[in-house]
Order: structure tokens, then sequence, then C-alpha cells
């Protein structure tokens, strides 16, 4: 982990079997929540509001594929159930059970860049470091 107080791109990365495949230089996540209302005959406004599950989108931006995973021959198009590691100065937060939804590229053939990764993630955990 880096010891400025801002993540780097060594600090945000792609994680697959324990190994980590891809560093991100940057991100952008979403959660949202499917919650309902509970409506009752005759009152004007819902009477009370039920938790549902939580959803995570991440926008992922500029990945770069490890030497490692190169030699390995794995390509972001492969990829399924990966975890994205963010490290920031006090804790880690890991999202789990990522799936790729949308792959953008741009640049030289057989490059092992992604310009933009929307990932969908399972699982949200912050633990302190």
């Amino acid at each position: 982990m880096a010891t400025t107080g801002f993540p780097t791109s060594a600090d945000i990365y792609l994680e697959l079997d324990g190994k980590k495949v891809a560093v991100v230089q940057s991100y952008t996540a979403k959660t949202s929540k499917s919650s309902k209302q509970v409506e009752a005959f005759g009152e004007s406004e819902a009477v009370a509001t039920i938790p549902g599950q939580r959803s995570y989108t991440l926008e992922l931006t500029r990945l770069y594929a490890t030497d490692d995973a190169v030699s390995d021959g794995i390509n972001f198009y492969d990829l399924s159930d990966f975890s994205l590691v963010i490290c920031k100065p006090d804790r880690k937060i890991i999202y789990s059970g990522c799936e790729w939804s949308s792959i953008a590229e741009q640049g030289e053939l057989n490059a092992m860049v992604a310009e933009k990764v929307t990932v969908l993630a399972a699982q949200r955990i912050e633990t302190t470091v």
C-alpha cells in the first residue's frame, strides 16, 4: 500500500484467485438498494419502508493487466468471479463476486489495456488496516 494519503493505481486493483491481475487508474462506485414502500388502505402516505437488497455498480477506468496475468494468458473478457480491491490509508474496500457487464477498449492491437469496464459486484466488505 502506498504511503501517501491518496490512492494510486497500485492501490486499486483486480484480484482473481488471490493474485493481482490488473491495476486500475480510477473508479467510481454506485450502490443502490431495492427498498419497497408498504402502503395501507385509506392512508395517504406509505406506512413503512422495507429495506431491500443492495447492488454495486463500478465504473473502472484504464485497467492495465499485470505482467504475470499477461504471461498466464488472462484477458479481461475471460474474467469472472473476481474482486476489486481499493486500498486507502486507513481501510481496505473489497468488492467481491464481480462480473463485468461492459468493456470499452481504445489503443493498440494486443495491448492489455481496457479504457472503461463496468462491473457488477455481489458484495462489499470494508476492513480497517
